[in-house]
């Protein structure tokens, strides 16, 4: 999986005819640029790291490869890999084999998309599941959220919000523009009325499942934290009430936060 360091909007409507006149400049500086490009490439890694170098070089190469593909055969893997509601390829900054993990994981791949799956698994073990990639842009499929977690003897905080059934963890939206640690800092504090420490924050990991409420298809990804706070937790009565969680509790929360009751629970957090 490659980590990147920083996450972009989606992409905003352009003209047609200039991504027709874009294509064939690209085509263009292609066929004329990237063979000499390669080639100083190759002896650059060489020169500079032997083989090491060289297998870096076209390790990114293959995943730019592979990125491409995920785009150009967007359409034909949509009909022929996923069943209807299924995880869309086509993110330009995602692989091919990572779209073919969540689908796997969601349980939308077709016969064909399982068997290719299994082939993949066959030549390098949970291929597509090791494959995804969290670290993409944010699409219409994919909605990037926080979440803070915290734990006093294995109960986990959470919020019954008014009028609803389910419970829900404390975070917020992410937002590309401004760091993790600032945005769920700044909205616990609106929610909470307490300070998170900022020099405690300890990243805990990345969930993702089925948006509840949204067409199938549609992920939501939480990247959660843990952190230590000041100041006396309270909410205001009109947003809901405060709650203490078991794991016994999982049953009342969303699909994604089920993944994180069971990490907790895994890594002896939570019962």
């Amino acid at each position: 999986m490659i980590l990147k360091k920083q996450n972009y909007k989606v992409d905003k409507k352009a003209n047609p005819l200039i991504g027709i006149l874009l294509f064939f400049i690209s085509i263009f500086l292609f066929i004329f640029t990237i063979p000499l490009g390669f080639i100083y490439g190759i002896f650059h890694g060489l020169f500079t790291k032997g083989i090491v170098g060289l297998g870096e070089y076209l390790l990114k190469i293959a995943i730019s490869i592979d990125q491409l593909g995920n785009v150009g055969m967007q359409h034909l893997l949509n009909l022929l890999w996923i069943k209807k509601g299924g995880y869309k390829f086509g993110n330009r900054d995602e692989t091919i084999s990572s779209a073919l993990g969540r689908n796997n994981k969601l349980g939308t791949l077709t016969k064909f998309g399982a068997a290719i799956d299994k082939l993949l698994d066959f030549l390098d073990k949970n291929h597509s599941l090791n494959s995804i990639d969290y670290y993409i842009e944010p699409s219409e499929e994919i909605l990037d959220q926080l979440a803070w977690i915290h734990i006093v003897e294995n109960k986990l905080l959470a919020l019954r919000p008014k009028e609803k059934s389910k419970y829900m963890l404390p975070g917020a939206q992410k937002d590309p523009k401004v760091s993790d640690v600032m945005v769920l800092t700044q909205k616990i504090m609106e929610d909470l009325n307490i300070s998170l420490d900022i020099s405690s924050f300890e990243y805990v990991g990345v969930f993702e499942a089925q948006a509840d409420g949204k067409r199938p298809g549609v992920l939501v990804r939480k990247t959660c934290y843990f952190s230590s706070y000041s100041g006396e937790m309270s909410i205001d009565p009109e947003l809901g009430e405060i709650v203490w969680l078991r794991y016994q509790d999982r049953k009342n929360v969303c699909e994604v936060d089920k993944f994180i009751f069971d990490f907790l629970k895994d890594s002896d957090q939570l019962f």
